[in-house]
């Protein structure tokens, strides 16, 4: 059995599940509505403002989604009701970031701006020019909005210079000896 996968959601107050056929599952809460579909194979029920996650069989398809699909709805609660949040840094001399119509305008030592449009359902906020909040109600938009943010310059391992999650830590490299 899977040890992520037989652990209980528990629906804080305030979010409201619905468990349609076909395991469409709809989650509304104070900060948004999301709805997924989820493997017929699985049975998703909710009990005393509980979701459950079992599976039919012990088919090896069915085993591998167990998991995968209780963090996908745990993702869905959290997200309604809390949120997601990510940070990034820019650290260098002139790399600077603002906001520009819902997006970011950014200097990243390239000979242009760097433009990032803005995605449905993200806020970017920006604080003293070199700190970027990414915020959301989905896990995966957030992730990966700040995945791009970041590819557009990954901290070098000499200076530690570009664009980082708060929490990264950058290895750094010695350099030449002289």
């Amino acid at each position: 059995m899977s040890r992520v996968g037989k652990k209980i959601i528990v629906v804080p107050a305030g979010v409201e599940v619905t468990i349609a056929a076909n395991n469409v599952v709809t989650v509304k809460g104070p900060k948004g509505t999301l709805t997924k579909e989820f493997n017929k194979e699985l049975t998703i029920r909710m009990e005393n403002n509980e979701i459950h996650v079992e599976r039919q069989n012990d088919m090896p398809a069915v085993r591998a989604i167990h998991g995968t699909t209780r963090a996908l709805i745990n993702n869905m609660v959290v997200g309604v009701s809390e949120g997601f949040k990510k940070t990034l840094n820019l650290v260098g001399v002139g790399y600077r970031a603002a906001e520009k119509n819902n997006g970011l305008d950014m200097a990243l030592g390239y000979s242009h701006p760097v433009i990032i449009d803005a995605v449905e359902g993200i806020k970017m906020i920006v604080e003293k020019n070199t700190t970027i909040h990414i915020e959301g109600i989905e896990k995966d938009v957030v992730g990966q909005v700040a995945a791009d943010i970041r590819s557009k310059r990954a901290p070098e391992p000499y200076k530690g210079k570009g664009v980082k999650y708060s929490d990264e830590i950058v290895r750094r490299k010695e350099g030449k000896k002289s």
